[in-house]
């Protein structure tokens, strides 16, 4: 029981530095690894945290470790497919203690063909806006 306090305390306080650092404006995160999610159907038309209408349609995701508006490359390590998404919901606080790193709409989540198993182990980069047509040659 002493054990379980002390890792409830630790995690605490990771979390919370954490949180200080991004605030104080240490680097953000440009790359994580953990496991993917997806969307449940009975979100469809929910407020995100952007203030959007969600749809599984879209290529968007929740994510507690980037800013919103952030585009992420996502891969699965299992085969390799990358979907490219992004970030305007945030994800349930308990998802990050389950090792969740992102919560992809169900279009991306099928692209990365992860939908049959629910939950994949990927890697997420931040990339330039693939929208963004104001690039100086």
């Amino acid at each position: 029981m002493a054990l379980k306090k002390i890792l409830s305390v630790t995690l605490a306080f990771a979390l919370v530095f954490s949180a200080q650092s991004v605030l104080s404006g240490y680097k953000p995160i440009e790359e994580l690894t953990g496991t993917a999610s997806f969307y449940s159907k009975n979100l469809e038309g929910s407020k995100t945290a952007t203030g959007e209408v969600f749809s599984n349609t879209n290529y968007t995701a929740a994510s507690n470790f980037f800013k919103l508006n952030t585009w992420v490359k996502v891969t699965n390590l299992k085969n390799l497919k990358t979907v490219i998404v992004r970030i305007n919901d945030r994800m349930h606080p308990k998802m990050a203690k389950k090792g969740r790193v992102i919560d992809l709409s169900r279009s991306a989540a099928v692209d990365i063909a992860m939908l049959h198993h629910g939950l994949a182990k990927v890697k997420l980069e931040v990339v330039d806006d693939p929208l963004d047509n104001n690039e100086i040659d």
